[in-house]
């Protein structure tokens, strides 16, 4: 039994929900008989990798359906050895080099230096090149994307790569020049209300129209999330009711209790209580940019016009700051030291005007 979300997963570019001039694109690049190296953007859930994979089978026919978990062991120049898992078929191979840290850029190499080194079996029939998936190429070093730009070079003639990230702006500019920018916007609120009630009519569950709208707009036009609510608003009631309770995740719930703590008091003793829970996120793998954006808004919604510009633009530095260091729980910690500064100066200003 699988979940919704990969139960009716679209496998062909016919098939796709929204963005179907997109589709026709694609389809008609694929026809031309060659495809240059992809870099596939747009925010989480927009379906990026579903796209992928459509345009995988446009080009090599159900055979990249049928995949295996792989785990590889490469070897750093320091003699340290790493282990990777891909996810392959016989004609692709998908790959996170982000996962293995500081050392991205001898997974980069080696997949793709194995990958071009080795021949299709049934050559007359495919494609005379292999697609290698890079994820989070926006989370990968700057050492790894300048070897990521002269690999892609050397070994252009026998494979092709498609890079899947949520923002182009960190990728150097050598990698985003020597690819094709295909951008994938995420669904409307209307799109992801009817992909909702299409699911729920599949499955014979009257889903209605009101809590299809309101699970719509809790997942942020996040359509992978809006399905996995939908489906878990399904387990703990049914049959559905208009005015049904969306369940928050308990991550979220944390985030935003922590946030009440910083507005309701600005001291160091809160601050070193805020730390404590900042590690228990982190600890439970909670990505520290997710962690950045929830108390900028949870945070920003207690601030009035010009306090909320000033905070915001201090979360853009942290932020940016957040992606060139190393110790993320310094970068958050800072951002929420300041903005208790600022927020106190704030209140203090306000009380002095009343009196």
């Amino acid at each position: 039994m699988s979940l919704w979300v990969d139960k009716y997963r679209p496998t062909s570019l016919d098939k796709l929900d929204y963005h179907r001039d997109q589709a026709d694109q694609l389809r008609r690049m694929v026809k031309s008989g060659d495809f240059p190296h992809l870099l596939v953007f747009g925010p989480s859930g927009a379906g990026k990798k579903t796209r992928i994979m459509c345009l995988l089978r446009e080009v090599y026919g159900a055979g990249v359906e049928k995949l295996r978990v792989e785990h590889q062991e490469f070897t750093t120049p320091s003699n340290k050895k790493l282990e990777v898992t891909t996810i392959a078929s016989n004609y692709h191979i998908e790959v996170n080099p982000s996962d293995a840290g500081l050392h991205d850029r001898v997974i980069i190499q080696d997949i793709i230096k194995g990958a071009a080194q080795t021949q299709q079996l049934d050559a007359a029939s495919q494609r005379n090149f292999k697609v290698i998936i890079l994820s989070e190429v926006d989370r990968l070093t700057k050492d790894a994307q300048h070897a990521l730009r002269r690999t892609m070079e050397k070994y252009v003639a026998s494979c092709r790569l498609i890079l899947c990230c949520n923002s182009p702006s960190k990728v150097i500019p050598a990698v985003r020049s020597r690819c094709l920018s295909v951008r994938v916007p995420a669904p409307t609120l209307e799109e992801i209300s009817g992909i909702l009630s299409n699911t729920c009519r599949v499955e014979r569950v009257q889903l209605p129209v009101e809590l299809a709208e309101r699970i719509a707009e809790y997942s942020g036009r996040n359509l992978r999330r809006a399905l996995l609510t939908c489906e878990a608003c399904y387990v703990q009631q049914q049959p559905f009711s208009a005015d049904q309770t969306i369940t928050e995740n308990d991550w979220e719930i944390y985030l935003k209790q922590t946030a009440s703590l910083i507005i309701e008091q600005q001291s160091p003793a809160r601050l070193m209580e805020v730390r404590t829970r900042l590690y228990e996120l982190l600890t439970r793998c909670i990505p520290a940019d997710i962690i950045m954006k929830g108390l900028l808004d949870h945070l920003a919604a207690n601030c009035d016009g010009s306090l909320k510009t000033e905070v915001t633009a201090l979360a853009a530095r942290y932020e940016h700051r957040l992606q060139l260091g190393s110790k993320t729980i310094y970068h958050i910690e800072a951002f929420i030291a300041n903005f208790m500064k600022i927020y106190k100066r704030f209140l203090e200003e306000g009380m002095h005007d009343m009196f």
